[in-house]
C-alpha cells in the first residue's frame, strides 16, 4: 500500500510541478492560443513515462530469471544450497523482510543482484562463480547487500525516479517538437509535419541520456548504502572482504536491464562515470573504511 500511495503521490507530484512550470513561464497559454493542449500532453507523457516503468518492475523477477539462466532452489540439493537458502533467510529475518526466492545462474565470475516489485516477495540470486570463489563470510556479506537493497526498497524507488524522468523527457521533447514545428510552418500552425516527428526523436535522445545521469547518480548512491547494510548485517570486514575480492576478478557480465541490480558495476573514467551504476569499488571500500 506504501509503495502504491508513493507512485500516486509522486505521479501527482510530477503533473503539478510541470503544470507550475508550464503556467510560470506562460507555456500552457501560448500553447492554447496555438491549439496545443497541454493537459492531455501532460496525461499522456505520465501514462507512458511511469507505464514503461512499471511493467518493467512488474516483470523483473521474470526477466531476470530467463535473461540470466537463473534456477530457483525449491529444494536443496546439496548442503551449499542449504546453507544458501539458511543464510539468505537468517538476513531477511534480520531486516524484516518476507523469504525471497533464492536462485543460482551460471557464471564463472562471481556476481549476485536482486530484484522484485515487493519487499515480501523478491528475487536474490547468486552466481556460480561467487559460490566457488568467495569464502562463506564474504559470500554473507554479498547476500547481505542484496537483502538491503530489497529492504531499502531500491528497485521501487528506482523504477518512481525512471517515471518521473521518462515523463519530463516525453513532455518536454514534444514541447520542443511543437515549437519548431511552428517555425517551419508558413502560418505558425502546428501541423506535424517531418519537423516535428524529427525534433522529437533528436530532443528525446539529447534529453533521454541527460535523464539517465539522474537515475545512475541514485543508482551508485544506494550502492554505499547497500554496502553499509551489508556491513550490518554480515560484519564490516567481511563486506570489505567482498568487495576487495569483486576488485580481484572481473564480475560476470549482466543484461543491461539487470546492470544497476548487480553487486559490481563496469569500470569507466572521465565522462564515462556519470553513466556509471555502480561507483568504483575503490570509493565503495574507502567508504566502509571511513576514509570518504
Amino acid at each position: 500500500m506504501k509503495r502504491i500511495a508513493l507512485f500516486l503521490l509522486t505521479n501527482l507530484a510530477v503533473l503539478l510541478v510541470l503544470s507550475v512550470i508550464a503556467r510560470v513561464t506562460g507555456l500552457d497559454r501560448w500553447l492554447a492560443v496555438h491549439g496545443g493542449d497541454l493537459s492531455g500532453l501532460l496525461v499522456m507523457a505520465a501514462v507512458f513515462g511511469f507505464g514503461g516503468s512499471l511493467i518493467s518492475l512488474a516483470m523483473s523477477k521474470w526477466m531476470a530469471k530467463r535473461a540470466m539462466g537463473v534456477r530457483v532452489i525449491d529444494k536443496p540439493a546439496n548442503a551449499d544450497e542449504q546453507w544458501l537458502l539458511s543464510t539468505v533467510q537468517a538476513l531477511a529475518t534480520q531486516a524484516r523482510i518476507g523469504m525471497p526466492q533464492v536462485g543460482i545462474f551460471d557464471s564463472p565470475q562471481p556476481n549476485a543482484f536482486a530484484t522484485g516489485a515487493r519487499r515480501d516477495a523478491a528475487l536474490v540470486a547468486v552466481s556460480t562463480g561467487l559460490l566457488r570463489g568467495m569464502s562463506r563470510s564474504e559470500v554473507e556479506a554479498v547476500l547481505g547487500h542484496e537483502i538491503t537493497h530489497v529492504a531499502n526498497g531500491d528497485m521501487v524507488t528506482l523504477t518512481l525516479i525512471q517515471g518521473v524522468v521518462n515523463t519530463f523527457v516525453i513532455f518536454l521533447s514534444r514541447v520542443v517538437g511543437s515549437i519548431v514545428d511552428r517555425a517551419m510552418s508558413r502560418d505558425g500552425e502546428s501541423r506535424g509535419g517531418i519537423g516535428y516527428f524529427v525534433t522529437v526523436m533528436v530532443t528525446q535522445i539529447v534529453f533521454g541520456i541527460l535523464a539517465n545521469l539522474i537515475v545512475m547518480a541514485f543508482s551508485r548512491h544506494r550502492e554505499f548504502r547497500a554496502d553499509a547494510g551489508g556491513a550490518q548485517l554480515a560484519g564490516r570486514n567481511n563486506m570489505i572482504a567482498a568487495l576487495e575480492r569483486l576488485k580481484s576478478a572481473h564480475a560476470a557480465a549482466l543484461p543491461t536491464q539487470m546492470a544497476a541490480f548487480g553487486i559490481s558495476g563496469g569500470l569507466a573514467s572521465g565522462i564515462g562515470r556519470l553513466f556509471m551504476s555502480h561507483p568504483p569499488l575503490e570509493e565503495r571500500i574507502a567508504a566502509l573504511q571511513g576514509r570518504l
